[in-house]
């Protein structure tokens, strides 16, 4: 099934937008050295949400922005997040042989080439906003986005997300303490995706400011989503396995809360991403939309 199938047309042209900008961005398969920029294709171009894509041009939309100069950051955020999966999902991380429903990269290219090609990734992304995202951006909002850029990858971000993710597994957390990781973990690149589009599209202080708490509640959201799919959906719908983290005993909204609770949370943190983006208006349309997709998806 298609992973994009419940977003509506305006998010469907975008995605479309985004896969042809990565496809340019990515080398030649045939470029030497060829089995690194395969690997490197076939973490990127082998289907997936595109949601950090698209919460980069939405939040241009919102600020009246659909420029060229919206497609360097939904191509950097796009790249972190494809060399964080192949990354968690190399044996010594969360050993997951199944990605958007085909093998992980690991499983297809080997792991050492696996981190070459997550590594390669990493450093094309801010290679691309580095050379790309000045296009109609001042030269310190560049710099802005690429330091913003950094950080979501960073201790402050994905990387520790991942460490205290890893640390968690057997242990009881807090609500809190879950939300705080998820945080980093997953919501720090959400959040940096929203923000790159604002700065990409000249987004003043309040603006920046809203588009944040919409951006925070939207991340936390997709996590809560995604545990309940891991509790109810199955792998072949998913498009990863099914059930891993009770398996692997790592800490879930569900296993922590419930399963009604983590519902109500859900709904909770969908309400405070629309209330922030209430300011937009008719622009926040795309912004509106993709939050009631992290809620409410089946993928």
């Amino acid at each position: 099934m298609n992973p994009n199938s419940e977003l509506g047309p305006a998010l469907q042209s975008l995605i479309v937008r985004a896969e042809q900008a990565l496809d340019r961005s990515l080398p030649p398969a045939e470029q030497s050295p060829a089995d690194l920029h395969r690997a490197m294709r076939y973490a990127v171009l082998g289907g997936g949400k595109r949601l950090r894509p698209l919460l980069v041009y939405a939040a241009g939309h919102a600020l009246g922005v659909d420029g060229p100069q919206l497609d360097a950051p939904a191509c950097a955020v796009e790249l972190i997040h494809a060399y964080s999966l192949v990354h968690d999902d190399l044996p010594a991380m969360d050993d997951d042989a199944m990605r958007r429903g085909r093998p992980t990269c690991h499983v297809v290219f080997g792991e050492a080439m696996a981190i070459l090609a997550g590594d390669a990734l990493q450093a094309l992304a801010f290679e691309i906003l580095a050379h790309d995202g000045h296009a109609g951006v001042e030269a310190t909002r560049c710099v802005d986005m690429l330091r913003v850029l950094g950080r979501a990858c960073g201790a402050e971000g994905m990387a520790g997300g991942q460490a205290l993710d890893l640390a968690a597994v057997g242990c009881k957390l807090s609500l809190a303490e879950l939300e705080h990781m998820h945080a980093c973990k997953t919501g720090a690149l959400i959040r940096t995706a929203v923000r790159l589009g604002a700065l990409a599209a000249g987004a003043g202080d309040d603006a920046l400011e809203a588009l944040d708490r919409y951006a925070y509640a939207v991340g936390l959201a997709f996590q809560v989503r995604d545990d309940i799919l891991d509790v109810e959906g199955e792998s072949a719908v998913i498009g990863k396995t099914a059930g891993k983290d009770a398996a692997a005993d790592k800490p879930t909204f569900p296993s922590i809360i419930g399963l009604d609770a983590s519902r109500a949370r859900l709904a909770e943190l969908t309400g405070n991403a629309l209330d922030a983006i209430s300011p937009f208006g008719a622009q926040g349309r795309l912004l509106e939309e993709l939050a009631h997709y992290a809620a409410h998806r089946h993928h």
